[in-house]
């Protein structure tokens, strides 16, 4: 991998890009990854990210396109990220709830990947900039499938339903509920603080996985000794390719 890196010298301290650096190494590290080295330039605000070079075995991936009607849908992190960042950003967060945001921001989708490789599974996608919605609508367009999910079984990171009582919201997860809305179908007894909540733009959030139902308790015993989260959220059903039923 290679570090892309803009950073605003005369404004900020050199210390922050080291510390900027190193985290990134620390991750690259855990990944199996080697940084081979990298750009930088001064710009007006930081920006980090690499260009990671790898290989693929055609034979262990997993399409976002080949879910099936009667699939259950299992996600490995909680949802609000966007909300508690924006949060952070406007000086609204405890230390606490920054820490724990933080926790679920760096754990690395390793282990459930391994996981789900390990077990079989039909599908799967990450869920990050478009929402759990977004990249579930995503894999339904490619299956030709629809989906029905319910509201009480999403992991949400409890901070992020007092912020977004409060409006406190990114442009990215208005402009995801913007758009989505027309593809969904919300149960009237859905609040639109909880159809914020599962359009949010995510950062590093987790996997959302298809599975065939013979191997639900399976792939979910395998991600809890993995220590990683295991909440079955909804299932693949036939209808118009794309759509999504939102239960309580």
């Amino acid at each position: 991998a290679l570090n892309l890196v803009g950073f605003p010298a005369k404004k900020l301290p050199l210390h922050l890009l080291n510390e900027i650096l190193r985290g990134g190494a620390d991750k690259a590290r855990e990944a199996g990854v080697v940084i081979l080295g990298g750009h930088t330039v001064d710009d007006l605000e930081p920006k980090y990210g690499l260009a990671v070079i790898g290989i693929a075995r055609p034979e262990e991936i997993i399409p976002n396109s080949s879910a099936r009607p009667g699939d259950r849908l299992v996600l490995t992190k909680p949802l609000g990220l966007g909300i508690i960042t924006t949060g952070i950003k406007r000086q609204r967060v405890s230390p606490e709830i920054e820490a724990e945001a933080i926790r679920v921001m760096t754990t690395l989708n390793r282990a459930a990947a391994h996981a789900m490789r390990r077990i079989g599974v039909r599908a799967a996608t990450d869920v990050t900039g478009y929402g759990l919605l977004g990249h579930l609508r995503n894999m339904l367009l490619a299956s030709g499938v629809s989906a029905t999910l319910r509201l009480s079984r999403v992991p949400v990171l409890a901070a992020a339903w007092e912020l977004v009582a409060e409006r406190i919201v990114p442009g990215g997860t208005l402009a995801n509920h913007a758009y989505l809305t027309q593809f969904v179908e919300w149960d009237p007894r859905i609040s639109e603080e909880a159809q914020l909540i599962l359009c949010d733009a995510q950062t590093s959030g987790g996997l959302l996985i298809a599975v065939p139902p013979g191997k639900v308790d399976a792939l979910c015993g395998a991600l809890e000794e993995s220590h990683t989260q295991a909440a079955v959220i909804g299932e693949i059903t036939a209808g118009a390719a794309g759509r999504i039923r939102i239960l309580p």
